[in-house]
């Protein structure tokens, strides 16, 4: 790990129940959707946490308060810097105007609109970027500089991945009302912070489940990090409709967390991605962005073996353009 991370605590089990206690009141406690029609197709048991019906449209309104709302009076005033494709922009927007905290959100000009203008909606000053030419980080660094300002991390910061935490931590607490254990947890993956959040809470909870990260094939930063043992970045050709999953390379905090406690990197592509999102609005009444559908993606593409088993599968978001939408009902 960089110097920046070496000295950051890794969060457990405590601080994500810390971070559900500050988030109590603020986030959804989200549904999690169980004996769909979609348990006879695969011959096993699904769980499906439906994050996309967040607060915000995905979790990440989870990590952001969990940060801001631990911030000192004088940051506060000075403001929030954050960049984002979409969904943590939204959470972070969403997360300042609760806490009346000034937020500016570097983003690539190529986002979905819905999530631009969302994140215009909540208040927040947007800054535009090519993310195929220009340093979304440095452009965010300077800002920082300029305004003596807080980053926000979107995953690489401990109270974020708690705070993230606390949705697989949700979805353990309302399995265990259904009388359920899940055997096996997948988890959309970008950075890493929903991805190590959800393994923290889930193996403190349930040390016989076997977690799994999801990513786009074309952004298999994370797997091919774990396989090498030190961080990957994404190919700069790489593309896929799954605008919420580029990040990379993998936060070195998630890393960490991520390399003791996954069972493994699974990978979809596109087509497989627009099935998911036509088959959990066909089974699950469902809207969900492609980022948001790789887990379930997984599951429909038998990336693992799901047959007499309990398989819990993260939503991570909501957040997609009609076209978008609309081209994967199609196929």
């Amino acid at each position: 790990m960089n110097a920046q991370h070496e000295s950051l605590p890794l969060p457990g089990i405590a601080e994500i129940e810390a971070a559900a206690t500050r988030l109590a009141g603020v986030v959804r406690r989200t549904p999690l959707l169980a004996g769909t029609p979609l348990d006879e197709v695969v011959g096993g048991r699904l769980l499906f946490k439906a994050e996309c019906l967040q607060r915000t449209g995905s979790f990440k309104l989870r990590g952001a308060y969990n940060r801001l709302v631990q911030l000192d009076v004088g940051r506060r005033r000075a403001g929030v810097v954050a960049f984002s494709s979409g969904n943590h922009a939204q959470g972070v927007a969403a997360a300042a105007k609760m806490l009346g905290i000034a937020a500016t959100i570097v983003m690539p000009s190529d986002a979905p609109a819905i999530k631009l203008a969302n994140t215009r909606a909540l208040g927040a000053e947007v800054v535009l970027y090519d993310r195929f030419r220009e340093d979304r980080e440095a452009i965010a660094r300077r800002l920082v500089g300029e305004r003596d300002a807080t980053l926000v991390p979107a995953y690489d910061d401990p109270h974020v991945v708690a705070g993230q935490g606390t949705a697989g931590f949700e979805l353990m607490q309302q399995a265990a009302e259904l009388g359920l254990t899940p055997d096996q947890v997948l988890v959309p993956t970008s950075g890493g912070g929903l991805t190590a959040g959800t393994a923290i809470a889930v193996r403190a909870i349930e040390p016989r489940a076997v977690v799994y990260g999801v990513e786009p094939e074309a952004f298999d930063d994370t797997r091919r990090s774990l396989a090498a043992g030190t961080l990957l970045r994404n190919p700069p050709e790489a593309r896929s409709i799954c605008d919420a999953l580029q990040s990379s390379p993998p936060g070195t905090l998630t890393f960490a967390i991520n390399r003791e406690l996954l069972a493994g990197i699974l990978t979809v592509n596109d087509t497989e991605v627009q099935a998911a999102m036509a088959r959990a609005f066909r089974d699950l009444k469902l809207v969900v962005e492609p980022g948001g559908a790789v887990a379930f993606a997984a599951a429909l593409s038998r990336k693992i073996p799901l047959a007499g088993r309990t398989t819990a599968i993260l939503l991570s978001g909501g957040n997609v353009d009609p076209e978008t939408f609309a081209a994967a009902l199609a196929r």
